[in-house]
């Protein structure tokens, strides 16, 4: 029998601990989908897990500034793959005007964080599955598996279970609060792009080069920007990250992703 490959390893561990987190939080488990290839690899090893019909609800945060590619992918799949989608805004938030082309910190604050917390409140949802990895970003790195959120979904970033060889550390939840679940946390960028051609995902449009520019991060519009390059299907974006030397978040908004803003937002509970 073959030895099984790096990506063989990372999809069994991510499923074994999707089926955990559901088990440990049956009725009370929620994903979420920014339509984001890390993302959709983690509805996809769901749909793996339960044998292509997840009982859990699939939850996109929207905060009204998407790309419309994204939105046309999120239609279409929700659709074909039979997902229960739940369609997430603050709308308090969207009325009053908070806007990406304001104080950033402060849209990401209202539309996202909040957002999240007001349907946490609105669905009783105990644990949700979410598709960070640690090489994205430094503050990321500090998270584990099975990650604790108070009742206004803050996160104790000083204060953490320890999680040595498999090991997962499993918090007892007290009343209004609820943990955050990361079945790609041991994933790099480049394994996520192996898998996506692998499996035969599909990926939003704006990942693949046009005019010699693409999207290495996708989130809002205002958010985002292109980088320099010629890979214009999944086999060539594989072939670039291999000898790339740029961050994979350098094309997102920089006030934001510097690191005491970004561990500002995630203590706050930004995703």
């Amino acid at each position: 029998m073959n030895n099984p490959s790096r990506l063989d390893i990372l999809e069994s561990q991510s499923i074994y601990i999707i089926r955990e987190a559901y088990w440990r939080y049956k009725g009370g488990l929620a994903l979420l989908w920014s339509m984001g290839k890390d993302s959709t690899a983690m509805v996809h090893l769901a749909r793996k897990a339960f044998l292509g019909d997840p009982p859990i609800s699939v939850v996109h945060i929207d905060t009204g500034y998407k790309f419309k590619e994204i939105y046309a992918f999120r239609d279409r799949y929700a659709k074909e793959w039979n997902l229960n989608l739940s369609v997430v805004k603050n709308q308090d938030a969207m009325s009053r005007g908070v806007s990406c082309e304001g104080d950033r910190f402060s849209c990401c604050t209202a539309l996202k964080t909040e957002a999240l917390a007001q349907a946490i409140n609105l669905y009783h949802w105990q644990a949700l599955l979410v598709a960070i990895r640690r090489d994205e970003h430094t503050i990321r790195a500090k998270e584990r598996y099975f990650s604790s959120r108070d009742k206004d979904s803050r996160w104790d970033y000083q204060h953490q279970g320890v999680e040595l060889w498999g090991e997962y550390f499993r918090t007892q939840l007290q009343p209004g609060t609820h943990a955050r679940v990361h079945p790609l946390l041991g994933w790099r960028e480049l394994d996520v792009w192996e898998y996506v051609l692998r499996e035969k995902l599909p990926v939003v449009s704006l990942y693949l080069a046009k005019h010699k520019q693409r999207y290495r991060s996708i989130g809002c519009e205002c958010c985002c920007q292109t980088v320099s390059s010629a890979a214009d299907t999944v086999a060539k974006i594989v072939k670039e990250l291999r000898v790339t030397r740029l961050a994979e978040r350098s094309g997102r908004v920089q006030d934001k992703e510097r690191e005491y803003m970004m561990q500002k937002l995630r203590s706050l509970g930004y995703m």
